[in-house]
C-alpha cells in the first residue's frame, strides 16, 4: 500500500508540527547514519562513460525528470539510466515504449524512453556498463545522488522551489521520515557540483531564504513550463505524483477549467476502483479527463485514449550556465 506524502514534511523550522515528527526523530538518525556508511565504505565505479547525475535532497518530486529529460535532448549520444522504481524489471535492460508497460520497467523511464535511449538497472553500475557497451557517449542517471556506486563526473540536485502557502521544501532539516530530506541538507549538498532550483511557471523569483539555504553551489534556476496548453472545456484532473497538490495548481495557472482533481500517492497503480472513481467524476462534471505524462503511461492502454497526458519541460532561466556545465560531454 502507497501513503501520500505527508504535508507537515513541509512545515519549516519553528512552526507547528504534529508529534509524529518526534516520535519519528530516532528512525531518522539511523537513516541518516546508513546512508553516510553506505557512502563513505562505496568503490565508484567507472562504467566506461562520463556519468551525469540528477538527483534528490528530498524523498518526493522535485522536478528532477523534466530536468534529466532536458539534459538527455541537449546531448547527443547520451542514454538515460534509471533504477526502473515500481518496475518488476531488474534489468540492465533497454527499455522499448512499444514493448514495455510501466508495470514492468516503472513510469518515469517509459516516459523518457519516448525521446532518448533509457536503461534500467536495480544495480546501477551493470546498468551504466550495459549503456557504454550499447554506445552511450554519456550516461545520464535520474536519481542517485545516495548512489555511490558509479563515479560520477557532474552531480546536479534538483530542489523544488515552491514556498507559498506555508509550503518549505527542505522543511525543518528533519530526515526520513521525519522530514523530507534523504540526508542532512549540508551532507549532501558538499557532493553536489551545482543545484537546480525548480520553480513553478508563476512564480516570478525564489524565496531569498531557500536561496540562502543552498549557499556555496551554483544554483540554476528553472521552471516547469507547459509544452501545451490544458485541454479546452471542463476538466477532472489527477495525478499519483510526490506532490499532487501542484498539478492541480499549475493546471489552474495554465488557464484549464479545472471541475474537480483527484490526488493520489505517488507511482500509484491506478486500479478498478480508482479508475472507476474518476470515471463517475467526469461524468458528474460533463468532463474531460487530464493528467500528467508520467500518470498517462501507468494508465491501461484502453485508458489512454481517454485521457489528455498535459506534457511540461524544464526551462532553465540562464542557459549559458546550464550549455557550460554540459560542455565538456559534448
Amino acid at each position: 500500500m502507497k501513503l501520500s506524502t505527508p504535508r507537515w514534511w513541509y512545515v519549516r523550522e519553528g512552526a507547528p508540527a504534529p508529534v509524529t515528527r518526534a516520535l519519528l526523530k530516532p528512525v531518522s538518525w539511523i537513516w541518516a547514519a546508513a546512508t553516510a556508511r553506505r557512502i563513505a565504505r562505496a568503490e565508484p565505479v567507472d562504467p566506461g562513460a562520463p556519468v551525469i547525475c540528477v538527483g534528490n535532497l528530498t524523498v518526493g518530486g522535485s522536478g528532477k525528470t523534466p530536468v534529466v529529460r532536458e539534459i538527455l535532448r541537449r546531448l547527443p549520444g547520451a542514454h538515460g539510466l534509471s533504477r526502473g522504481y515500481g518496475g518488476s524489471e531488474r534489468g540492465p535492460l533497454r527499455v522499448d515504449p512499444a514493448r514495455h508497460t510501466a508495470a514492468e520497467v516503472g513510469d518515469e523511464p517509459l516516459m523518457l524512453a519516448r525521446d532518448a535511449p533509457i536503461w534500467i538497472a536495480r544495480d546501477r553500475a551493470a546498468g551504466a556498463q550495459a549503456a557504454a557497451k550499447a554506445g552511450a557517449k554519456v550516461i545520464v542517471m535520474d536519481d542517485g545522488h545516495q548512489n555511490p556506486s558509479l563515479k560520477k563526473a557532474l552531480s546536479l540536485v534538483v530542489v523544488d522551489g515552491e514556498t507559498r502557502d506555508g509550503v518549505w521544501p527542505l522543511g525543518d532539516g528533519s530526515v526520513f521520515p521525519a522530514g523530507p530530506l534523504r540526508e542532512p541538507l549540508a551532507i549532501g549538498l558538499a557532493r553536489a557540483d551545482a543545484v537546480v532550483l525548480m520553480l513553478p511557471a508563476d512564480l516570478a523569483e525564489p524565496d531569498p531564504a531557500l536561496v540562502r539555504a543552498l549557499i556555496d553551489k551554483p544554483i540554476l534556476i528553472a521552471r516547469l513550463d507547459p509544452a501545451a496548453p490544458p485541454p479546452p472545456g471542463p476538466q477532472v484532473g489527477f495525478a499519483g505524483i510526490g506532490m499532487p497538490w501542484k498539478v492541480e495548481r499549475a493546471l489552474k495557472a495554465a488557464g484549464c477549467e479545472l471541475a474537480d482533481f483527484l490526488p493520489f500517492p505517488d507511482h500509484f497503480a491506478y486500479d478498478a476502483g480508482a479508475l472507476k472513481l474518476i470515471e463517475s467524476r467526469a461524468e458528474l462534471f460533463g468532463a474531460g479527463l487530464v493528467t500528467t505524462e508520467k500518470d498517462w503511461v501507468r494508465l491501461p492502454s484502453d485508458w489512454r485514449k481517454r485521457v489528455t497526458a498535459w506534457p511540461v519541460h524544464a526551462a532553465f532561466e540562464d542557459d549559458a550556465v546550464l550549455e557550460r556545465l554540459l560542455a565538456p560531454f559534448r
